[in-house]
């Protein structure tokens, strides 16, 4: 089961992380490839104002890829398994890769463009099968620690694309088109190692009827042994389906028995994109700056926030399955609500005594803890948890988009709302993370060590009333 999670997890998630961190690392130098090539093929300079256009076409067509990927991504799933999936994703990135190495050395950067938006629908169908498949081979009492992977190789992606975008390794000027085609390197990973591994017993069983192959799947993942109990659990949520389809994601709007398990799915991928984590990172580079640390050194200590996040992933896969996913959740928006409280006083008041610095420095990896412990890394677990086998992959692909829509919107809005509100833009944040908190505190119940049934019967009573 460890070694299933690195598997899906290194071409999974991790590619998200990865290729959301290293295009922070070359920005000066993709500037002045596209300076040299549009004065090498219209002989005059590159307009500023367009020039910044370019980069955010570059910078932003990765999430509009990303929501694509998440379009397609669930019937992926159904089509192909969960597995089949994953492997056929991989063909995504290798040709993405190669399109953004060579549009250096051919001068196009509509290669680059084009490459950007390839490992965006790469990073949303992997965002959204990854969990999709570790949600259905865990066993009850090992689901959320192994859904957590999803988290931990997204966090460890961001840390690693950090890590290479370093001046020391693939940061210099020539190694760009290297550092942006290094996407390729996970993607032939899994490649090389997934298909030792089943498919996802649940879907083998109830989407494909293919009890044979289920029983095989289950003896690997749980062992001969163990697995009679796993298997009467798919069976009993295979009757109560009666050879009901897979659900398309329209189809979940207008059901009643999935009301307000969607409106929670809405509500918490919304909330995890809006609730300032961008501010954090945003706003983390003049707090460093105020602490005293120099320029240079600056990339360096923000790897601290990427290993940070990772650890919390980490700390949050060790917690979940004793914890519970409820408090967790809820705990980690009530405490990004504290510390929105906290950063607010300290960025107003950052040059007024010399030891506020440190107290926003402090703040921020407290966000950012809180974050990874809570709505980071709880978030795609419940999405699994809180839907049957018919409703689950559209499930994600509404999520996974949401997800996108807020990722993008808010990518666009935050320097407006920096450059209007300034430090006091985490009110804003504030008011969202404790408005989430106070939703799922009523709505949502917890659903460690339950099976999907028995969750489904947990939202019966909001869904059809008492009766």
């Amino acid at each position: 089961l460890f070694l299933a999670v690195c598997a899906v997890g290194i071409g999974g998630t991790f590619q998200y992380g990865y290729n959301v961190s290293i295009i922070n690392a070359p920005t000066q130098h993709i500037h002045r490839f596209l300076n040299e090539t549009w004065t090498n093929r219209y002989h005059k300079a590159l307009n500023p104002d367009l020039l910044t256009f370019l980069w955010s076409v570059i910078a932003s067509v990765f999430s509009l890829g990303g929501m694509c990927g998440a379009l397609v991504g669930g019937s992926m799933a159904i089509r192909l398994g969960r597995k089949g999936a994953l492997l056929m994703n991989n063909i995504i990135a290798m040709l993405a890769s190669i399109l953004m190495g060579i549009s250096f050395p051919t001068g196009l950067f509509e290669l680059l463009i084009a490459g950007r938006f390839l490992i965006g629908i790469n990073s949303g169908v992997g965002i959204c099968v990854q969990p999709l498949y570790l949600g259905e081979v865990a066993p009850k009492h090992l689901r959320g620690g192994m859904a957590m992977g999803s988290s931990i190789f997204l966090t460890g992606g961001i840390l690693m694309g950090q890590i290479i975008g370093l001046r020391e390794l693939l940061g210099e000027e020539m190694y760009w088109p290297l550092l942006l085609s290094s996407s390729c390197l996970p993607a032939f990973a899994q490649l090389l190692f997934l298909p030792w591994f089943p498919e996802s017993p649940r879907y083998l069983l109830i989407d494909r009827g293919d009890e044979l192959s289920c029983v095989k799947a289950l003896k690997r993942f749980h062992g001969s042994s163990e697995y009679e109990r796993e298997m009467e659990d798919i069976q009993r949520e295979s009757f109560a389906l009666d050879g009901e389809k897979a659900k398309k994601p329209w189809q979940l709007f207008t059901d009643r028995a999935v009301r307000w398990q969607l409106i929670t799915v809405i509500v918490m991928t919304m909330g995890q994109q809006l609730s300032g984590i961008n501010a954090i990172y945003f706003y983390a580079t003049y707090v460093f700056e105020q602490a005293g640390i120099s320029a240079e050194q600056i990339p360096y200590v923000t790897l601290g926030t990427g290993a940070c996040e990772c650890l919390t992933a980490l700390t949050c896969g060790l917690l979940i399955d004793y914890v519970g996913r409820r408090y967790l959740i809820i705990g980690g928006y009530l405490l990004m609500t504290f510390w929105s409280i906290v950063l607010t006083f300290s960025l107003t008041y950052q040059e007024l005594y010399p030891w506020v610095p440190y107290v926003s420095m402090t703040s921020i990896f407290a966000f950012i803890l809180s974050f990874g412990l809570g709505p980071g890394g709880i978030t795609n677990t419940l999405i699994a948890e809180l839907f049957i086998q018919s409703s689950r992959a559209a499930a994600y692909m509404i999520g996974g988009t949401i997800s996108w829509i807020s990722f993008f919107t808010i990518g666009m809005l935050f320097p407006f709302i920096v450059n209007r509100l300034k430090q006091y833009c985490f009110l804003v944040f504030l008011l969202e993370c404790s408005s989430v908190a106070a939703f799922l505190f009523f709505v949502i119940p917890e659903t460690k060590n339950k099976s999907f049934l028995a969750i489904e019967k947990e939202f019966h009573k909001l869904n059809f009333g008492r009766n």
